[in-house]
This record gives C-alpha cells, structure tokens and sequence, in this order.
C-alpha cells in the first residue's frame, strides 16, 4: 500500500515467527500525509482462512494489531532523562534467526516509567540504531501526550484493544466466501486478494471520511 502512493518504506525492525510468518514487524513511511493516512489502519484486525500448517483443512483465525506514530522531528523538545532508560545491546538477525552482523550492534531502548520498548537493528553501526530508537521513543513519548489532550478519544492506555474477536476494526475472511469488512465505517469488497496486495485506499477513504481529524 505505502509503495504503491510512492513513499519510502524502510524496515525498522523485524522478529520472524517461531514456526514462519513475522511475529512483529516496524516499519518508517516517508511520504506526503503519511501519518495521516496511515492512522486509519490503527487497532485489531482479524483474518479468517483455511490454515496452511493444518493437515484436516480447517479454519483458522488470526488476529494482527497495528499501531501507528508520527515521526518526531529532531527539533520538538521532549525531555527523556538517561536515569529512565535502560538500553540494552544485541547482535542483528536476519531470516531464519541468523546473525547479520559479528557485533552487538541492534539496540532496544526501555523507557522505565511507562514501559516503552523501541528496538532497531536496520543500520550495521550501534550508534546509528540507538539514534532511530530514540527518535521512535521520542514519537510515542509525544504520541501519549496528545492522545492526553483529544477530547473524543480515550486515553492511550485505554485505546489499545485486546487482540481477540470483538475487537477487530477490519475482518478479512478468505474462507467459506471472500470479503474485507471494516467494522467501524461498514466499508466492505469482495475483492480480497487486491485488499491484500495492497489497495486500502478504499477503507483508508471511509475511515477518513467518516472521522476525519478526531482521532
């Protein structure tokens, strides 16, 4: 979705699935209205399918959430003091667990007093990736302040929903028929192998539509 408007996407940080698939996964968009657009995609969706790791065909439903932060410039001032940080060092990984690099160069950042964890591995140098995880510490950092000052929406902590069905924002069902159906602006197609190759400017649209800029 985010190539096909033409930004750059960089891949912050990754974490493979223990059997296959990604368990967790970063990305940066750069481009126009990034955030803007991209906020649409904010909470719980739900995928229902016939499993490839089930030998009896079965259904299956799984549940990704997504979050979504405005990049801080250098120049807003958030002070984060060095006594609420513990930062930890280790070595990179690429596919299938094996070491990218021979030094302990990725780097996770925990903010102790709210208990943010940020964590890059994409650059070869520590001192670089401990740069974009404090960027993305200082994004959420100022994310929590702003969702503290919206009027029509709760707070940060209570806005994450639980990763199980009833909370999803989008179903996208593969199996007995095919459709993507976002729940909170009833936009819905059948089309689902588009929606999954990327074309979700039409639930990206209603959403924008429907709330514009409240959230």
């Amino acid at each position: 979705w985010a190539q096909k408007k033409g930004w750059k996407v960089e891949v912050i940080d990754r974490l493979d699935g223990e059997v296959a698939g990604i368990k967790s996964i970063t990305y940066q968009f750069d481009g126009p209205f990034a955030y803007g657009y991209a906020k649409a995609e904010i909470g719980v969706h739900r995928l229902v399918r016939i499993s490839p790791f089930d030998a009896n065909k079965r259904r299956h439903t799984s549940f990704a959430s997504v979050d979504v932060i405005p990049l801080i410039e250098e120049e807003i001032d958030i002070d984060i003091k060095p006594e609420e940080l513990r930062v930890d060092t280790f070595r990179s990984s690429g596919a299938g667990g094996q070491h990218v690099n021979t030094t302990d160069s990725a780097v996770r950042i925990t903010h102790l007093s709210t208990k943010i964890v940020v964590s890059c591995q994409k650059e070869r140098s520590q001192q670089q990736n401990r740069h974009t995880c404090m960027q993305m510490l200082k994004a959420k950092l100022y994310e929590m302040e702003m969702q503290k000052k919206r009027e029509k929406v709760q707070s940060f902590s209570k806005e994450k929903m639980k990763i199980e069905w009833g909370s999803q924002i989008r179903s996208y069902v593969f199996q007995p028929y095919t459709l993507v159906k976002d729940t909170r602006t009833k936009v819905e197609t059948g089309n689902i192998e588009a929606v999954m190759d990327g074309e979700l400017d039409l639930f990206v649209e209603g959403f924008l539509k429907q709330y514009g800029g409240s959230v």
